[in-house]
């Protein structure tokens, strides 16, 4: 597969790798979508199925919508080594992906530059990356199977150290029930899809039920079904008002399959930060994400335009350095 040098003409692939769906989107040099596909997200045959997939999927929009390609970003579920490329944490969904090389594997197949963010980084960078009045600080919130966070500082994604930064799903002190990494009170207890069900099992004896559905009942009227979705409100609102004192950071997108029922969220919320407002007296804005099924894509499409520009930056830096080594 041909690549480009020019990161302001080149085409970048975003590829999102779920437990269920492998989505991928060509973008220009300004975000703006030239072809977008999906396929099954083959997770029980292993971390190569996965690659191929992905990889093929690319090539075939290429192929489809003409043009070259520059580099390519993935934003994927798990915890990444950052250095390597390798995953070091994920699901019991995906067979064979702890210690897979993912980045290796894709540079291989497509014989380009491969960056590498886990999906909610990849969802928030793909919120704000491309648009012009992007808040140059925010926090994002991706209310799924479990909460995750991510957060950018004065433009930048940051990891943290080890990172970790941003994971305000496993901050303490909402609840005193136990969490899916067996702590004690964490957000998500609260504010998961997976929790969402749980605690309106507890109240109801109605177990197995999904969040859709517990939002359809307390659409529908269900007072238990409304009272499980204003804690998750209030809980989520408290994370924020915090994570927004520490920070100083005033914008927060929320995202993930329980973002839907925001109906039923934002009553709570609003509620709650009329007492809890960051001390800056700065308002604090919690909205819906606005990019839908393509901001992990669009994220991982910007991590592929940031990682072509660092290596040719770097490439260029290297040939100055020969030819003023060679005079």
């Amino acid at each position: 597969m041909t690549h480009t040098a020019d990161t302001h003409t080149g085409v970048f692939a975003g590829i999102d790798i779920g437990g269920t769906k492998i989505a991928v989107v060509l973008v220009d040099a300004a975000g703006e979508i030239l072809a977008r596909g999906s396929a099954i997200a083959p997770a029980k045959e292993g971390g190569e199925a996965m690659a191929t997939t992905a990889a093929r999927l690319t090539a075939d929009l290429l192929g489809e919508s003409g043009g070259t390609l520059g580099a390519a970003g993935v934003g994927a579920a798990g915890v990444f080594d950052y250095d390597t490329g390798v995953v070091t944490a994920a699901s019991s969904t995906f067979v064979d992906w702890v210690g897979f090389p993912l980045r290796t594997r894709l540079e291989e197949l497509l014989g380009i530059p491969i960056a590498i963010e886990n999906d909610v980084n990849a969802f928030l960078l793909g919120e704000v990356a491309f648009d012009a009045h992007a808040e140059p600080d925010a926090f994002g919130v991706m209310l799924g199977t479990g909460v995750g966070g991510a957060l950018i500082l004065d433009g930048t994604l940051r990891r943290g150290a080890r990172g970790g930064a941003g994971e305000i799903g496993h901050t303490p002190g909402y609840s005193d029930l136990v969490c899916t990494c067996k702590q004690t009170g964490h957000l998500e207890t609260l504010a998961s899809g997976t929790s969402i069900g749980l605690r309106y099992a507890e109240r109801t004896g109605a177990s197995g039920l999904t969040a859709k559905e517990i939002a359809d009942r307390a659409r529908a009227g269900d007072a238990d079904a409304r009272a499980v979705f204003a804690n998750a409100g209030r809980a989520l609102a408290l994370a924020c008002a915090s994570m927004s004192t520490l920070l100083d950071v005033a914008e927060v997108i929320v995202g993930g399959g329980v973002s839907h029922a925001w109906d039923l969220l934002s009553p709570a919320m609003d509620e709650t930060l009329r007492t809890a407002a960051p001390i800056t007296g700065t308002p604090l804005r919690i909205q819906r994400a606005k990019r839908g099924g393509d901001a992990v894509a669009l994220g991982a499409a910007a991590s592929a335009q940031k990682l072509l520009r660092a290596t040719l930056a770097q490439a260029q830096s290297n040939t100055q350095t020969r030819e003023g080594a060679a005079r």
